[in-house]
């Protein structure tokens, strides 16, 4: 009898993101071994860039279309994009199409690469309908829904729903997760003052959730929260939740940005 021919792992195009490549490469690593342990081939382009969000945001048009173009020429031949992030993943797939709405060489080319760009959380559960991961982490966590993941990409029930299967952990939802952190991007440079007060509030939330990690999809909210966190003298850790969903926290928590 003939075996069935093996139906052959989709290709993944991981989208690392500037703050996971700069500041948390261990991001990366853990985000490639989930997407490979759902069943996927991963890739990563050493030519990737920034998706162009600081430039977009910023009102600068022309200089984002020449970060969008190279990102889809990168990644258009994949089956799936995915990033760790969805501040990240709601630019590529949200954004890039408004970006060429009125450039008809691009306009398709950029709808058509929207449709596979999905946030890693989101990837795993809606895409790959993985029901849970092989990972251990001893302690208790409170999560943080991210702006762009939460509102733009609709993300909040699927990172709790792998959470639930980590052998060991303890869910504590924070008041107010759906907050904004006061990140923003450069919002949090261009009102620093506004940034912080927002931030403040946050972390209160944090403390009173009496959970011993800190995790969310974003590493510029997890910077700006750490970074708060670390100068109000708190032992409330802080890691992406990419993180503990492979098991991959053996590297010391993320450290934050600030004074």
């Amino acid at each position: 009898m003939t075996p069935e021919p093996q139906k052959a792992r989709p290709r993944v195009g991981l989208f690392a993101t500037c703050l996971v490549d700069l500041f948390r490469p261990s991001v990366g690593f853990a985000a490639a071994k989930l997407i490979e342990d759902a069943g996927c081939e991963v890739h990563v382009p050493m030519a990737q860039t920034c998706c162009g969000q600081p430039a977009y945001n910023s009102g600068d048009k022309a200089d984002t279309r020449a970060l969008a173009k190279q990102v889809i020429e990168l990644f258009e031949g994949f089956d799936y994009v995915v990033a760790p992030s969805g501040s990240c993943g709601a630019m590529l797939k949200k954004h890039y199409p408004e970006l060429f709405k009125d450039d008809p060489a691009w306009e398709a080319r950029s709808h058509a690469f929207a449709e596979k760009v999905h946030e890693l959380v989101s990837f795993l559960t809606d895409v790959m309908f993985l029901p849970k991961v092989d990972a251990v982490f001893e302690g208790s966590v409170t999560y943080h829904d991210s702006c762009s993941g939460l509102r733009e990409l609709g993300i909040s029930k699927q990172p709790r729903k792998l959470l639930a299967g980590v052998e060991g952990l303890e869910l504590k939802e924070m008041a107010d997760s759906d907050v904004c952190c006061g990140f923003g991007g450069t919002f949090c440079i261009k009102y620093s003052d506004i940034s912080g007060k927002i931030v403040g509030k946050k972390t209160e939330n944090i403390e009173a959730a009496g959970a011993d990690v800190l995790l969310a999809g974003d590493m510029g909210c997890l910077m700006n929260m750490a970074g708060k966190l670390r100068r109000e003298g708190s032992k409330v850790e802080v890691r992406h939740v990419a993180e503990v969903l492979a098991g991959m926290t053996d590297t010391a928590p993320i450290a934050g940005s600030g004074k």
